[in-house]
């Protein structure tokens, strides 16, 4: 299907909430890393360089709440959260890697661009492939 400026134009109030929810902050990282195999709460916070505990709770309890992530109560001694990504979040994968895969491959392009403006790259971390 092409997709033109117009049918944005029509659609912009139905597909602009949709897209604010899953293209927030950490949503993207952390659904892709749900996709391999569930995790905790922990695991996801080692995984996730420079995210704090807040924003980690608000943005799963968002994903929780949009049906792309399910979360998962251990009552057992000791007691665990294991976060795992829903059929509808796995549908996100495929564009998600597409994205991912854009990032490593312009990130020198754009970091070229940011740094002839005379801006500072806000982006201290290590840019990793994804396959």
């Amino acid at each position: 299907m092409s997709y033109t400026e117009e049918d944005a134009v029509k659609t912009i109030a139905i597909v602009r909430p949709v897209l604010e929810q899953i293209t927030h902050k950490w949503c993207i990282l952390i659904l892709t890393f749900l996709c391999e195999e569930p995790k905790r709460f922990s695991a996801l916070k080692r995984e996730l360089e420079g995210i704090t505990q807040k924003a980690l709770t608000e943005t799963l309890r968002r994903l929780e709440k949009n049906g792309l992530v399910d979360r998962s109560v251990t009552t057992a001694s000791p007691i665990s959260v294991t976060y795992s990504i829903t059929p509808l979040g796995r549908t996100l994968q495929g564009p998600y890697l597409s994205l991912l895969n854009w990032a490593m491959e312009h990130r020198d392009d754009l970091q070229s661009v940011d740094s002839s403006s005379g801006r500072k790259s806000s982006s201290s971390q290590k840019l990793i492939p994804f396959a």
